[in-house]
């Protein structure tokens, strides 16, 4: 398990670009903290946005929501969606939109990956009973790996950590480790601190990659989106490379345990992914 202080959150802070929380985003979350928030105001914020306005219409009318019309106004989308549901979405498209530079890797098709992780996280939720809303399952998707942009923007030889994990069918968590003294999980836990994302997304970015965690069931909300997000980066492996997500080995028997379903059930889910891509 990776143990965090706050004196290894300022060695992050002083030797790493981490992307400012953007402005637009202090804004939507205050109106969003109102007693009683305005869906005028909010949606109004948010199409000033032309990229983040369009991005989430983009995602409404997508067969991930299933909405019966095309809705083409923000203020339709925030009615439609929930005040919840769109916050998340805005921290995460957010996020995409402030990553951006000189890197030792496609950053387009890391980001593509972690919508791909981010769409299967979803479909995973709406096809098993568990409750955890829909926007959680989305933002962990798309933020559990945010720090590997950073480091591969402050290292030319990143995308060789990458290989090399790759080739040794292992995450690169210890190999960063030994490189840079810092991982990708305690980068992300510090973009998605200081962006105020909810305490449990957190701690799931923080630890997702620690196998132990599924170890005793627990049945918490939490552990159930740590399981699904196992379950969607397999799913994601097996669908765009023929292969088995790093983890996989380790945590298969205990995700059907804490998602309730059995390796027939997997099958079938990964099969109907597999006909939608």
């Amino acid at each position: 398990m990776i143990e965090i202080d706050n004196k290894k959150l300022a060695s992050v802070v002083s030797s790493f670009q981490v992307p400012a929380k953007p402005q637009i985003l202090t804004e939507i979350q205050s109106l969003m903290a109102d007693d009683e928030p305005s869906i005028d105001k909010i949606a109004e914020l948010i199409s000033s946005d032309v990229g983040l306005s369009s991005a989430i219409l983009k995602i409404i009318n997508s067969p991930l929501y299933g909405v019966n019309r095309k809705i083409s106004k923000i203020r339709h989308a925030v009615m439609a969606l929930g005040l919840k549901a769109v916050g998340g979405l805005v921290v995460a498209l957010v996020l995409k939109s402030t990553m951006r530079g000189e890197s030792s890797i496609s950053l387009e098709s890391f980001w593509k990956d972690s919508s791909d992780l981010a769409n299967a996280m979803s479909f995973i939720g709406s096809r098993i009973d568990v409750k955890v809303p829909q926007e959680t399952l989305y933002s962990i998707g798309l933020f559990q790996n945010c720090g590997i942009p950073i480091l591969a923007m402050k290292y030319s030889d990143y995308d060789e950590v990458l290989l090399e994990a790759g080739r040794a069918g292992t995450n690169s968590i210890e190999l960063e480790e030994i490189k840079y003294k810092t991982n990708h999980a305690v980068l992300g836990y510090f973009v998605a601190t200081s962006w105020h994302l909810p305490n449990e997304i957190c701690r799931i970015i923080l630890q997702h990659h620690d196998v132990e965690y599924l170890f005793e069931i627990t049945g918490s909300t939490e552990q159930l989106a740590f399981a699904i997000l196992k379950a969607a980066e397999n799913l994601v492996e097996r669908v765009k490379r023929n292969d088995v997500a790093p983890d996989w080995k380790y945590v298969e028997a205990r995700v059907f345990d804490v998602l309730g379903i059995s390796a027939m059930d997997y099958i079938e889910l990964e099969d109907e992914y597999t006909s939608r891509h």
